[in-house]
C-alpha cells in the first residue's frame, strides 16, 4: 500500500509542474498512445485472442477501432475545448463578465473490467489526457495477455510520474 502512496504522490507532484496543462504536451501524449496503438494492434489482437477469446473483427470493432475514433475525435476537438466559455453572469454581478476555465483534477484511477480490457481503461485515459490529468491505470487481473500488453505500451510512452500501470 505504501508503494502505491509514494507512485501518487510522485503523480501528483509532476501534476503541479504545470507541464500537463499545455495543451501540446496533451496533444503530443495523445498522438504518442495513438501511434503505439497502431504499432501494438497485432499484439494486442492476440492478447485479445487469448484472454477472451475475441476474434480479430470483433476485437479490432469493440476494443481498438473505438479507441482509435476516440482519439481522433479528442484530437480535433481538444482545442475548443480548452478554451474559456463566456457564460451568464448573474443579475447581482451586472457589469461584469463570467467565464468557465476548464481545469483538470489532478490524478485519476482507472480501472478497467475484464468484458472489453483494453478500450475500457483506454477510453477513459484519453479523457483523463485530454483534460490535463495524470492517470493510474489498474487493468483486471482477469486478462492477464492484454493487461500486461497494455503495461509495455504505457511503459515505454510515458514517465511513472506521469502515466503508470499497477
Amino acid at each position: 500500500m505504501e508503494n502505491y502512496h509514494n507512485l501518487v504522490s510522485k503523480q501528483q507532484r509532476f501534476f503541479r509542474t504545470g507541464k500537463t496543462k499545455d495543451i501540446n504536451f496533451r496533444i503530443q501524449a495523445l498522438q504518442k498512445l495513438r501511434a503505439s496503438i497502431i504499432k501494438n494492434e497485432a499484439r494486442l489482437l492476440d492478447a485479445l485472442k487469448t484472454d477472451l477469446n475475441k476474434s480479430e473483427l470483433d476485437a479490432y470493432l469493440t476494443e481498438i477501432g473505438v479507441v482509435l475514433e476516440e482519439i481522433r475525435f479528442t484530437l480535433k476537438h481538444l482545442p475548443t475545448w480548452v478554451k474559456p466559455k463566456r457564460v451568464k453572469t448573474p443579475l447581482t454581478l451586472l457589469g461584469s463578465s463570467s467565464y468557465i476555465y476548464p481545469e483538470p483534477y489532478g490524478v485519476a484511477l482507472i480501472i478497467a473490467p475484464w468484458n472489453y480490457p483494453f478500450q475500457l481503461i483506454i477510453a477513459p485515459l484519453i479523457g483523463a489526457i485530454a483534460a490535463g490529468n495524470c492517470a493510474v491505470l489498474k487493468p483486471t487481473e482477469f486478462t492477464p495477455r492484454t493487461s500486461a500488453v497494455l503495461e509495455q505500451m504505457i511503459a515505454k510512452l510515458f514517465p511513472e510520474e506521469y502515466i503508470t500501470v499497477v
